[in-house]
């Protein structure tokens, strides 16, 4: 499955940094493996504490500890980055999301209260590779393990590819909205992985009093997005797999305001669209052209999402693909 992360960083990559890197390449590889390694230790029982109560855990010894190396070797790699863009950056001709960072820089250096700065540029490049990698190959990963349990739904996706796509052309996303029941199985995937179902911690920036209750500034707030995407008022069979949620009776697409995996409001995912795009066509592209078959035997909790940590990630199984 490593390939997937790699296809999907690349993705990031072309974005953040105006270019792809090889597959093949060490600093790719290390930069890949230093994201799992973080997120694998910030899962852990020890990195959650250490997140919930640092100042204790500064000073315990454990595996935590390596979490602070980890984000400084990203951190470097994200900032040996930058400062390539800054030395060919060319105002006019944008390349990438750094140098659109680094024009409104430059608009707003003048203003003392600018968001717009190196430190926000270092941290946002970061969070998004960060992010965009990890959240999108675990929900494929996810969704690949789910196709494997049912094939009837994959034999589905494949007849609606064939009619809509066929084989002599790649996907694209305008096909998407011909594609009612392939749309309905991407979305129901990310509702049934749930990959962040605390969704990340956001603070208020001043005291607030919300349904009777003080917030304090400065206190981390959890929204569950887990209460959503499993409440039984919106879909009918919340803890089952089952792509009816999102079709009508006549097999239309159908949103539902409790489809909430990119979280919700002014803090919603940056990446949403981004995203959306990425889920359709790297699983469209890959159905087109195989079938998907395991020697594992699935049952449906097996397919259920297990919680690590603060995220659902699925369980190690194997999968061969077989050219249509």
């Amino acid at each position: 499955m490593n390939i997937l992360v790699q296809a999907v960083s690349n993705v990031i990559c072309s974005v953040v940094f105006g270019n792809r890197f090889e597959y093949e390449d060490l600093k790719f590889l290390r930069l890949l493996n230093n994201f799992n390694e973080t997120f694998q230790l910030m899962s852990s029982t020890a990195g959650q504490f250490h997140d919930m109560i640092p100042e204790i855990m500064n000073h315990v010894p454990g595996p935590h500890q390596k979490i602070h190396k980890l984000l400084v070797q990203l951190m470097e790699f994200v900032t040996e980055r930058v400062k390539i863009n800054q030395k060919t950056f060319d105002p006019l001709n944008p390349r990438d999301f750094i140098d659109c960072f680094l024009i409104k820089m430059n608009q707003e250096k003048q203003n003392p209260n600018s968001e717009f700065n190196t430190k926000n540029l270092l941290m946002s490049v970061l969070q998004i590779f960060f992010a965009g990698t990890e959240t999108v190959s675990t929900t494929l990963r996810h969704g690949l393990l789910i196709i494997l349990k049912y094939p009837e739904i994959e034999a589905k996706l494949h007849e609606e590819i064939d009619r809509v796509i066929g084989v002599n052309r790649c996907p694209n996303i305008e096909d998407r909205s011909k594609m009612p029941y392939t749309d309905a199985v991407i979305h129901e995937i990310q509702r049934f992985s749930d990959v962040l179902p605390m969704n990340l911690p956001h603070s208020p920036v001043r005291d607030i009093t919300f349904h009777g209750h003080t917030i304090p500034k400065g206190t981390d707030v959890y929204p569950l997005l887990y209460c959503a995407l499993r409440d039984p008022d919106y879909f009918a069979t919340p803890n089952k797999f089952n792509p009816n949620h999102f079709l009508d009776e006549n097999g239309r697409f159908k949103k539902e305001d409790a489809f909430i995996p990119f979280s919700t409001g002014k803090r919603v995912c940056a990446g949403e669209g981004l995203a959306k795009m990425e889920l359709f066509l790297f699983f469209t592209t890959i159905l087109q052209n195989f079938k998907l078959t395991t020697k594992m035997h699935l049952t449906e909790a097996d397919v259920n999402p297990k919680m690590t940590g603060f995220s659902n990630v699925p369980i190690p199984y194997e999968l061969s693909f077989v050219s249509r």
